[in-house]
């Protein structure tokens, strides 16, 4: 995206004003429209499509508060303060600005803050780039992907689908291993049978077996009535093991049974069914390691195996996150009647981040803003649960081109409201004087 095609609006009732910015702007390369009329620049941001608007806080008939709230969702507002307004600029980011510089002018500081909303738009246009790439290859069967890695999993899904051939899916949790499943068996030819899916895990020992094969009236306390298990319910269809590996080691010796017979006897019968099943497992653990410890019977892994789906973690996929997250806001969006976005430096955020609990942890993340935010636009400042980030730095959303007087303000402040504005114990704090903490607090307008 080059400089000539980024839409910029300067409004300000003071012509030199404008006539500096644009100077300043047009010698970066950029091509900006200037207005002096806060009537004609709320026609011009009501009717126009534009990337940035700079605008004064205080003018006649309309204020840049009132052009702030008409701009559109995807517009970056930086707001021009008078000197000593800092109350007025803190407002104005609450209210949606994505900075604002003090008159008079600091260009430095001016062209530091410009580029840095240049580059927060830079990255949303390579956002949209993605989002209309995304084409058959980057979904299938309600998985998202167009990651090298992912492509072969569906590569691989596409191939299994045509057999009966058990599959085992590896992965670690929140990768994805019931909707690889799911595509499994919506792309089989069992897609109008039964899909059955069950946790192995969240099943005590003592009532799996029943959960598996069934049982009849009064096997055992509590057995009320007969009860079919889940490899009859998907006769037909597929059936998922979730969380195989964590099956007792006793009942694995009678899966493998079924696995070879492809017969059930439920407990308290001596009736045997035939069943008809495409078996699906999958796991979060390492299976050959707790086959070495005895955890895990040898023989029951390779007929589960037959075929391996292993799945990427979202760290080695993060080319993939610009979709999933437009994915999960359309979809939250779509739940709550709103409709959310996200600003490029929160996809920043979002790629940087280390994902534990991978697209699980993704979907969750992103909720939690979104259901948390007070605008439709989030930006890096929604996400500083994950990020850790100083909430001071956070709210000014400074990033990494501060300058050092930059930093010192904001350290000092901090400091200063950790020990309740007492100087004195500041000054020994931060390893100077008094009169030099006052000047500083002077300089940078801390009171």
């Amino acid at each position: 995206m080059d400089s000539e095609s980024i839409k910029i609006l300067i409004v300000d009732d003071e012509p030199n004003s404008t006539i500096l910015l644009r100077k300043v702007l047009e010698k970066r390369g950029y091509l900006p429209d200037t207005e002096n009329d806060s009537r004609a620049a709320l026609e011009k941001i009501q009717n126009g499509d534009l990337d940035i608007i700079i605008s004064d806080l205080q003018m006649p008939d309309v204020s840049g508060s009132d052009l702030l709230k008409a701009k559109q969702d995807h517009t970056l507002f930086i707001m021009i303060t008078g000197y000593g307004s800092i109350d007025s600029a803190v407002d104005s980011m609450k209210l949606g600005a994505f900075d604002y510089i003090g008159k008079p002018f600091n260009l430095d500081e001016f062209i530091i803050k410009f580029e840095k909303a240049v580059e927060n738009i830079r990255l949303s246009k390579q956002v949209d780039d993605l989002k209309t790439q995304i084409d058959e290859s980057a979904s299938f069967s309600s998985i998202i992907g167009k990651n090298r890695k992912m492509m072969r999993v569906f590569e691989m899904i596409k191939n299994v689908s045509r057999s009966d051939a058990n599959v085992l899916i590896e992965g670690q949790s929140g990768t994805g291993k019931e909707l690889v499943a799911r595509a499994i068996h919506h792309n089989s030819p069992r897609k109008d049978g039964p899909f059955i899916a069950i946790n192995c895990s969240a099943i005590p020992d003592n009532l799996l077996e029943s959960e598996l094969f069934g049982h009849t009236k009064g096997a055992y306390t509590g057995a009320v009535d007969a009860q079919k298990g889940v490899f009859e319910l998907a006769h037909g269809g597929t059936l998922l093991l979730d969380e195989i590996a964590e099956m007792p080691y006793v009942l694995q010796s009678k899966l493998l049974r079924v696995i070879e017979t492809w017969e059930i006897k439920p407990l308290g019968s001596d009736k045997v069914h035939k069943v008809d099943v495409r078996l699906v497992s999958a796991t979060n653990r390492n299976i050959r390691e707790m086959i070495e410890e005895k955890k895990f019977r040898e023989d029951l892994y390779y007929r589960v195996g037959t075929i391996s789906i292993s799945l990427p973690t979202l760290d080695e996929r993060k080319d993939d996150i610009p979709m999933l997250a437009d994915h999960f806001v359309k979809k939250i969006s779509a739940k709550m009647g709103k409709n959310f976005s996200l600003k490029g430096d929160a996809l920043e955020v979002l790629l940087k981040h280390k994902w534990k609990g991978n697209v699980r942890e993704l979907e969750n993340v992103i909720e939690r803003a979104l259901v948390s935010s007070e605008t439709d636009m989030l930006g890096r400042h929604n996400f500083k649960f994950i990020t850790g980030a100083d909430d001071v730095i956070d709210d000014m959303d400074l990033g990494s081109n501060m300058e050092l007087k930059d930093l010192e303000k904001i350290h000092i402040r901090k400091v200063l409201e950790e020990n309740g504005w007492n100087k004195l114990q500041t000054a020994k704090i931060l390893g100077i004087d008094r009169k030099t903490l006052y000047k500083k607090i002077k300089e940078y307008e801390l009171e």
